[in-house]
């Protein structure tokens, strides 16, 4: 089962590569808005996740 994590590792070198392949095809201006549409997507997704699950208790209770 460890095997098939092996290729899912990603150390320095990786992230290095992924930084630089980001900053070619979106350049350095339009990174910031990226950044702040993918941290509102996570925030929602949070607040639409804590909902759910206090709803879940709510129905529980009753």
């Amino acid at each position: 089962m460890n095997a098939l994590f092996i290729p899912l590792a990603i150390g320095p070198w990786q992230i290095v590569l992924v930084v630089l392949v980001v900053l070619l095809l979106f350049g350095g201006r339009k990174i910031p808005e990226l950044m702040r549409g993918l941290g509102s997507g996570i925030k929602e997704f949070k607040d639409a996740s804590k909902d759910e699950s206090e709803e879940k208790k709510i129905d529980e209770t009753k």
